[in-house]
């Protein structure tokens, strides 16, 4: 028995080890996830994404105005909402210029924070970046064509766009909270265990066709993540830094978490970037742009639209919707009455907000366990920084060119 004993501690606390399941379950604790989320390169292991050398910051004319909102009767300050949400970061972006940014709770500029599913939109963007370098012909082609090691199961089987959408008809239960969830056994599988995450996601089977509903799985962005590995033959990390992190000019490097520490570590496709609050403002703001940076296209003309829009009527919000006060698109969601606007979204109250008809970027993260609860307050609260630092239309000619913008002598874009 002692033995034993002496065996799982070691097992726990693995003293030889830069990661242990005893730093993992304490950095995991309501009280320090500020910190650990800013620092998960600590805890985790992971693979650099190296910025461009001399990349510029974003433009800045930070004003920091007071802006409040109302939600349930009552009026709220976006500071107020910012303190009760433990919010680490928020910057808000106009016409491609910084105008409101702040950090709390220890946070800074130069903070890594966590992205969690926020991450989901960077592999759907990679998707698309396949469809236009010519890898992917559509979206109706098979998991398995491009990663074979999915070939003969479920998943293997089912369409990218299926994926995309989240309607992929899975066995798959996504509930961090449940104890035994499908999320959870996949989460320690990756994370404690360092198994082999593609393995561990094969074996999930369909339980209903695919298409029928929206049926959030991170597992579907994990077999995504998969597809992109194989087109490119490069780990996820490594395409992210050559097709998104340079061409944009990201101003920090940034790292992607995987199962194991090395070249043999697989990332964890379904979350856990970790960048600079500005460099998730400047993804934002390369949608804004409809895919379009320094004037060349990186995205095919469409896949914006398609991707944050609804494309199927199991995807619109509203009351029939199991996702309260938002729809969802292509790895993008959709708020409930939603005119331009959509965002990408992370556990714990992660956000990068697009509001089209403003012009409006914003970038948030935090450390939130309430954050299920909070979904239409922190929607309302995003709403409110568009209709105050937004114009109401676009204009067809802007007196700041967006960030990373071609420009011209008259400076249009």
């Amino acid at each position: 028995m002692a033995t034993l004993i002496l065996v799982a501690a070691g097992w726990y606390f693995r003293p030889w080890s830069e990661y242990s399941p005893a730093e993992i379950h304490a950095a995991t604790k309501p009280e320090h996830l500020a910190e650990t989320f800013r620092d998960m390169d600590d805890i985790f292991p992971y693979r650099v994404i190296s910025a461009q050398e001399n990349a510029n910051p974003l433009p800045r004319d930070v004003r920091n105005d007071a802006v409040s909102f109302r939600f349930g009767g009552q009026e709220r300050a976006v500071d107020e909402w910012q303190a009760a949400s433990d919010s680490t970061g928020l910057l808000v972006m106009h016409d491609g210029v910084v105008v409101h940014e702040t950090y709390l709770l220890g946070s800074t500029p130069e903070t890594r924070h966590t992205s969690w599913s926020v991450g989901k939109s960077f592999v759907a963007t990679l998707i698309a970046m396949a469809m236009q370098d010519g890898h992917i012909a559509n979206l109706d082609q098979t998991a398995e064509m491009f990663a074979p090691q999915f070939a003969g199961t479920d998943y293997g089987a089912t369409t990218l766009r299926h994926l995309l959408m989240m309607s992929a008809g899975m066995d798959f239960e996504e509930d961090y909270n449940a104890p035994g969830s499908d999320i959870r056994r996949l989460f320690l599988g990756a994370n404690i265990y360092g198994q082999n995450i593609d393995e561990l996601v094969g074996s999930v089977e369909r339980d209903r066709p695919a298409g029928e509903d929206l049926h959030y799985v991170s597992a579907n962005t994990h077999v995504l993540s998969a597809v992109i590995r194989g087109i490119y033959n490069a780990p996820l990390a490594e395409v992210v830094e050559t097709k998104i992190w340079r061409p944009l000019g990201m101003t920090g490097d940034a790292s992607w978490n995987q199962n194991i520490q090395g070249d043999n570590g697989m990332a964890i496709g379904y979350c856990c970037l970790n960048a600079r609050l500005e460099d998730y403002a400047r993804m934002g703001q390369f949608y804004l742009q409809d895919g379009v940076w320094d004037g060349e296209r990186l995205l095919p003309e469409g896949w914006v639209t398609m991707a944050t829009r609804p494309n199927a009527p199991f995807q619109e919000a509203g009351p029939a919707s199991v996702y309260p006060h938002r729809g969802y698109g292509l790895h993008f969601w959709v708020p409930e009455d939603h005119d331009g606007e959509y965002f990408m979204a992370g556990v714990y109250g992660q956000y990068v907000w697009v509001d089209e008809r403003r012009n409006i970027v914003i970038a948030r993260t935090a450390a939130d366990t309430a954050w299920t609860g909070r979904t239409a307050e922190s929607i309302a609260a995003m709403r409110a920084l568009s209709a105050h630092y937004g114009d109401p239309v676009i204009e067809a000619a802007l007196e700041t060119p967006p960030a990373g913008a071609e420009t011209t002598e008259t400076g249009d874009e």
